[in-house]
């Protein structure tokens, strides 16, 4: 890193003002170096304001794509490297002190820098690239003004090395118990499980020659994630690197996209990469050891010092952490100290990101994929030669089978030590499956191509504890019964609405109605209308659909553990729940809640009888990272539904402060369908648009082609591309 800072010479200014501001002043010579780099690289903006980036070299199109993403968003960038950093509290204040110390804990910056001074020629390149291209853009743009983040670091990737909206692996281990931990309030506060955010998630489909219309390989990538969380973008150099995708904002590789060779799609994984280990802990002379194969052997302890904001001016905090062997000490559950043994950054990891946006074939690919260090994703791969996999989780350690990994393990033997990695061959995979097809839809791994696919008793428990949701029963009966398979019916099967929960819930519902309407219990006498309604639906959700209304909001009303869709090692999945729920429910468990439900519709609106998309709506007012909503402004009806009840496209929607209507935030973003072959055809979608300006007319320019799933053409070879061009030019000009 020294060599680095040396190389930059920047400069800075240092003012006090009600905390600390920062003016940067650049060097003639530096400014001279970045301007040169700058001239090897083009940019062309498309007609949809898609940055199309052009390199020399990859370290010159990293340079233009962080450049490129700054123009777009330079906010949501900053934020992400401002909680990976775990500097939150110097912005939100003392309310998000235990997110940063969490963060601390689990990835340390001086791990990070020492990477960077040991990284390989070809990724020092890129991080330095990475760099300057930010700082380029701020020296180039002073009227952007930081948040907190003035100079940005060669290292700061080396914090962030997997591309993934749910990087961070804890155990279940929750922020909350941290607090109560390193606060001192362990006696007040209970052990709360970590609930994951149960309605996000991902689809991916590979189809092979046998299952298309064309004989080429068709892949389909479906990320579910915060909306504008990812921007489209294409990456190219004169070194072999041409790649096409969504980047997660400050990141430098494409996470999931395709080039001319090949495509991989990412969906969240459930595989076991992080272990919780109950500690015991002895004390001696005023000193803390931990006790580890008969052997009492000294604390880690640390000093983390995290600063804040209060008041207007900046304070700060010191902790006294804790480690073992295992990690850092976390929590205290039932009078042991919990570690926490993860792996959530690695330079392997980020060679990883890297390294597969440039494979050229199968077996490259197979050969970035064994560096097995991907912890937060499984793989849904395709390529022009007509093959495609699956992957279930990368980083896999192997562990004891008789064990329950997610639970609570002892930490006070080597007998629950990690004993090396899985091989990828090992692991649960799927190779050009006979049936054509492949899918995952953040499900279990053993219906990923129907009949043909992997057997759950070959492989260890802790592997693949997903369970099966209902996105993914949508997701099999749809590709078993599809054939001729083009772009267009692939994206069709991709935007199938089909509530497959609800073939289970609405009979049950029926059931109990039916039991009741001839008793005296008049208060559900007012149901027959709805429960007609119900029993005549298709289970689609559509804009005009008040069925689909009625059972959204009914669903959830009941029950949380349907709402529950990740699961641990031994728990029943979403549709075992479900299943167990509808048998066992008693009238009281249902026909209230629907009765609750028409009740306030009647005093929302009026009436009951309340089309879904007059409810469910797409607004997009501002580039604010938190957005606000509004009734009476401008919004469009969305007729697709929560992914969390089987729709394949995902739009999850939730009253806002002040609002009657939902309005989305999570689910279908950056949408991509791809056919490879002689020549690449492509289609995609995102939410809103590229550009995070409400000035620019690429701020709400697919909106309403999102309303309706209606793609644009990708423009991916350079001819296309220039023929659509708005503008182009250098970066800084």
């Amino acid at each position: 890193m020294q060599n680095y800072i040396k190389h930059l010479q920047f400069s800075f200014l240092f003012l006090i003002a009600c905390g600390p501001v920062f003016s940067q002043k650049v060097t003639l010579k530096e400014i001279n170096r970045l301007q040169k780099e700058a001239t090897q690289v083009t940019i062309i903006r498309d007609n949809w304001g898609i940055a199309h980036v052009y390199g020399k070299t990859d370290a010159n199109a990293v340079f233009g794509l962080l450049y490129a993403q700054c123009e777009d968003d330079f906010n949501r960038i900053e934020m992400n490297y401002i909680e990976k950093l775990g500097r939150l509290s110097e912005i939100k204040g003392p309310s998000v002190l235990y997110n940063d110390l969490e963060i601390k804990l689990i990835i340390d910056e001086q791990e990070a820098k020492n990477d960077y001074e040991q990284a390989k020629p070809w990724l020092k390149k890129l991080l330095n690239a990475y760099a300057d291209g930010i700082n380029y853009f701020l020296y180039k743009n002073p009227k952007v003004k930081p948040a907190l983040l003035q100079h940005f670091e060669p290292w700061y990737p080396l914090l962030w090395t997997d591309g993934s909206i749910g990087a961070i692996s804890t155990g279940d281990l929750t922020t909350g118990e941290l607090k109560s931990f390193y606060s001192g309030n362990n006696n007040k506060v209970s052990y709360i499980e970590r609930v994951r955010d149960v309605q996000t998630g991902s689809n991916g489909f590979a189809l092979a020659p046998s299952k298309t219309a064309s004989g080429n390989a068709i892949l389909y990538i479906n990320p579910h994630t915060s909306f504008y969380f990812r921007p489209e973008v294409q990456i190219s150099s004169e070194e072999g690197l041409n790649a096409y995708g969504a980047v997660t904002w400050g990141q430098f590789f494409i996470y999931q996209g395709f080039n001319e060779n090949c495509g991989w799609m990412h969906t969240s994984s459930n595989a076991d990469v992080a272990d919780m280990y109950a500690e015991k802990i002895v004390v001696k002379n005023d000193k803390k050891f931990y006790e580890y194969d008969n052997q009492l052997i000294p604390l880690k302890e640390k000093i983390i010092t995290i600063k804040y904001l209060q008041n207007g001016k900046i304070e700060s905090k010191e902790f006294n952490t804790y480690a073992t062997n295992h990690g850092p000490i976390m929590a205290q559950r039932d009078g042991k100290w919990i570690s926490l043994k993860s792996y959530n950054r690695s330079m392997k990891s980020l060679e990883q990101s890297w390294l597969r946006t440039k494979s050229k074939s199968f077996e490259d690919y197979k050969t970035a994929m064994d560096l097995k260090a991907n912890t937060s994703n499984n793989t849904v791969y395709a390529d022009s030669q007509g093959n495609i996999a699956y992957w279930h989780g990368n980083f896999v350690p192997i562990r004891d089978k008789t064990i329950n990994w997610s639970k609570v393990v002892d930490g006070t033997t080597a007998a629950t030590q990690w004993k090396g990695l899985h091989e990828v061959t090992e692991t649960v995979h799927s190779y050009n499956p006979i049936n054509g097809w492949l899918q995952n839809c953040n499900s279990t791994p053993f219906s990923v191509a129907g009949d043909n696919s992997p057997k759950k008793e070959n492989y260890p428990p802790y592997m693949a504890p997903d369970g099966e949701n209902f996105r993914a029963i949508n997701a099999v009966r749809l590709l078993t019964k599809g054939e001729k398979y083009t772009l267009d019916k692939i994206i069709a099967d991709g935007y199938d609405t089909k509530l497959s929960a609800f073939e289970i819930l609405i009979p049950a519902l029926i059931s109990s109605f039916e039991k009741q309407k001839n008793t005296e219990n008049a208060q559900y006498s007012q149901l027959t209308e709805p429960i007609a309604m119900l029993k005549n639906w298709d289970y689609h959700s559509s804009e005009t659909s008040i069925a689909t209304t009625l059972a959204i909001e009914w669903a959830t009303k009941l029950d949380p553990i349907l709402q529950k869709v990740y699961i641990d090692q031994g728990e029943s999945d979403q549709i075992e729940n479900t299943t167990k729920f509808a048998q066992d429910a008693t009238d009281e468990q249902l026909l209230p809640q629907l009765l609750q439900v028409v009740n306030e519709l009647k005093t929302k609106f009026g009436t009951w009888q309340v089309p879904y998309g007059d409810i469910n709506r797409f607004q997009r007012l501002s580039g604010a990272i938190d957005l606000k909503y509004d009734d009476t402004l401008t919004s469009l009806p969305i007729g697709f539904g929560p992914a969390l009840w089987g729709s394949l496209p995902a739009f999850r929607s939730t009253y806002k402060e002040g609002t009657q209507k939902r309005y989305g935030f999570n689910g279908n973003s950056f949408v991509c369908a791809v056919e490879f072959g002689p020549k690449i055809k492509a289609k995609s979608l995102l939410a809103g648009g590229n550009s995070s300006d409400p000035n620019s007319k690429h701020f709400n320019d697919q909106s309403e082609m999102y309303q309706k799933g209606k793609f644009k053409d990708i423009l991916f070879y350079k001819e296309e591309v220039e023929k659509n061009a708005e503008r182009t030019y250098h970066p800084g000009e």
